[in-house]
């Protein structure tokens, strides 16, 4: 089966302000963005129109681009806005939505400071992240060989492309091996997260989540952590050790494209996805097709 390129479909994209054709909406092979990685993005889902929580996430690309040492050059309002008209414009609904900001052409070299900040949103539509079947019965994580660094090395608390770089080798080196995915853990060893997702896990009833200090405190799984507690589950935030993956019953990832997840193994480690899984899988489907709050 063909896959559909991303650079030749069809509609419109929003590009510094403007709704250009999709095929149009390109970059210089000398964007700073592509050789420094000095771009920032966000990963949304738009479910029957509206984008799950997009002002946290529009505010978060701000955040993002300051960490970097930039501004985006449109307010939170205008790329909401731009958002929105361009969901409707694309009759896609139920989508997932892709906003990045990055340094331009001007300048070529570490230094960029007079370089324009371009800025492009782009929709389409997306199915689930892992395959169905295998979401149902858990999906199987490799542990990988790079990981999170230590916040005083790199902006850790933004959604930086040049952070991405270890996950998608991470991601292909555990998809080679047959898993879905792959764990990292962090620059001190402990469990940190997946490629693309936050983690949980499950022991006598009690979530347990690793303290963010050094990768994105997302936007779902503080959603997952507000459905927990609404439920009554107690939620602990804390440094877990890998090797105490083997006391826990369920696990579970969270994010944009994950949604909730159940895992069924990682690395030696084994889980049974479990009520409290199934039961956030059901609140968390509920909540994407209300008009949200319940964000922590």
């Amino acid at each position: 089966m063909a896959v559909q390129p991303f650079d030749n479909r069809p509609g419109v994209i929003w590009f510094n302000g403007e709704f250009v054709p999709w095929k149009d909406a390109k970059l210089h092979v000398l964007s700073h963005g592509l050789h420094y990685a000095s771009s920032v993005f966000e990963g949304e889902r738009a479910y029957g129109g509206t984008v799950f929580h997009l002002d946290e996430h529009t505010k978060r690309l701000h955040e993002s681009a300051k960490l970097l040492g930039f501004e985006v050059p449109y307010s939170v309002e205008t790329i909401n806005k731009a958002t929105q008209e361009l969901i409707v414009r694309q009759g896609q609904p139920d989508a997932y939505v892709r906003p990045i900001a990055w340094r331009g052409s001007e300048m070529m070299g570490v230094a960029a400071q007079n370089t324009r900040i371009n800025v492009a949103i782009a929709i389409w539509e997306w199915p689930s992240y892992f395959k169905p079947e295998e979401k149902l019965k858990g999906i199987r994580l490799d542990i990988a060989k790079y990981r999170r660094p230590d916040p005083a090395t790199a902006p850790s608390k933004s959604k930086a492309s040049g952070l991405y770089m270890i996950c998608t080798i991470s991601k292909h080196e555990a998809e080679r091996k047959g898993y879905s995915d792959a764990l990292m853990l962090d620059w001190r060893g402990q469990v940190a997260e997946a490629t693309g997702a936050n983690v949980f896990f499950v022991r006598d009833g009690v979530l347990h989540t690793p303290t963010p200090d050094c990768f994105l405190d997302g936007i779902t799984r503080r959603s997952v952590m507000a459905l927990a507690r609404k439920r009554g589950y107690e939620v602990v935030e804390r440094a877990i050790l890998p090797e105490e993956m083997k006391t826990f019953e369920q696990c579970f990832l969270t994010g944009t494209a994950a949604e909730v997840t159940p895992v069924s193994e990682i690395g030696p480690y084994t889980f049974k996805p479990g009520e409290i899984t199934k039961a956030l899988m059901e609140d968390y489907h509920a909540l994407t097709q209300a008009k949200q709050p319940v964000l922590a």
